[in-house]
């Protein structure tokens, strides 16, 4: 389906075909790929073999029946092809044209495009699903929605976990506050996911787009799993996306009530006020010294994050010895993020 975004989107020769049709008032039946099932499932046209242009396909699409395209989009092999998928094949489309793409679509493993010459819509298909090509103006409204959430949370939820860093290392986070910024997480993540759909629509429209989706999201896709990780009953990484599954597909609602996050998390009999102990893996990944890989090496050492802080001053060679480099630096970085010195 993304590959189908991706051949439709602004900027390329298919969808400047599309948009002239559009403009034309045309309809339009185009058949991308697995020419072999395509040309079984219909009859007569015109056999053509020509190099694929969008101002071509334009021209083509005068004429009733479909346009046959090679997989490459550089071909444009047969025009007025009459197509005659079976008719007993489900479809909820009601159109004639939307009808046998939907059912063309099932028997082979083309992508179908039909465009509408009432309703002006263009829907492309594949194995019997479908997703309607928006406008930019719709697409860029859609984004522009996006973005607001996105910046909203992204500020909320630095606020919060520079809160939670300073908890942590006071030894004193509650389910609640978890809760609450995986809730956070969650709204960033999933509206990311869908401006990563929208920014394949746009195509080369959606460039900026992407650049401003990195600066909003960032390492959050990463902060994530390791704030999991560091909560979990269970903090392996294969745990950690499972939760992540988990949290997704729960309604957001839920998310907001500590006791069922911490369910979700692996535990049965905590409340929104019961203290938490954190392995550190997030904050330790944020100091500069703490090379990838390290701060596992670490947790498995001390197994949390207070106990760490409780040793590292006293006994800085035990990090020595698991092979931390400058452990003085670490101690001071730790400090400065709690507010203290050492």
């Amino acid at each position: 389906m993304e590959e189908a975004m991706r051949a439709t989107a602004p900027g390329t020769a298919l969808r400047r075909a599309l948009d002239m049709i559009i403009a034309g008032h045309l309809g339009a039946l185009i058949c991308v790929g697995d020419v072999a099932h395509v040309l079984a499932s219909g009859n007569d046209g015109f056999p053509l073999n020509i190099s694929f242009t969008a101002n071509r396909l334009f021209e083509l699409s005068k004429m009733d029946g479909a346009i046959v395209i090679d997989k490459d989009l550089t071909q444009i092999l047969r025009a007025n092809f009459h197509l005659n998928p079976d008719p007993s094949l489900p479809t909820s489309e009601t159109g004639m044209r939307h009808r046998t793409a939907a059912r063309v679509s099932i028997l082979t493993d083309a992508m179908v495009i039909s465009v509408s010459e009432r309703r002006q819509v263009v829907n492309v298909y594949l194995d019997g699903r479908s997703f309607e090509i928006r406008t930019v103006q719709e697409l860029m409204g859609m984004v522009n929605q996006l973005l607001v959430t996105l910046q909203s949370t992204r500020q909320a939820l630095d606020r919060n976990l520079l809160r939670l860093s300073t908890l942590e290392l006071d030894n004193y986070v509650t389910l609640a506050d978890v809760s609450n910024i995986f809730s956070y997480l969650e709204v960033l993540m999933t509206a990311a996911e869908e401006l990563d759909d929208l920014i394949v629509q746009l195509g080369s429209e959606g460039r900026t787009i992407a650049m401003q989706r990195e600066q909003l999201v960032g390492d959050m896709d990463e902060e994530y799993t390791l704030m999991i990780r560091d909560y979990a009953h269970d903090s392996s990484e294969e745990n950690a996306k499972r939760v992540r599954k988990a949290f997704h597909n729960v309604d957001a609602s839920l998310l907001h009530q500590p006791k069922r996050v911490g369910r979700m998390l692996g535990y049965n009999d905590i409340t929104e006020d019961s203290v938490m102990a954190p392995l550190g893996l997030r904050t330790l990944n944020r100091v500069s010294v703490v090379r990838e890989g390290m701060a596992d090496k670490i947790v498995d050492e001390y197994g949390s994050l207070q106990e760490l802080m409780d040793d590292i001053e006293d006994n800085p060679e035990r990090l020595d010895d698991i092979g931390v480099k400058n452990p003085s630096i670490l101690a001071d970085s730790l400090y400065r993020m709690w507010g203290r010195k050492g």
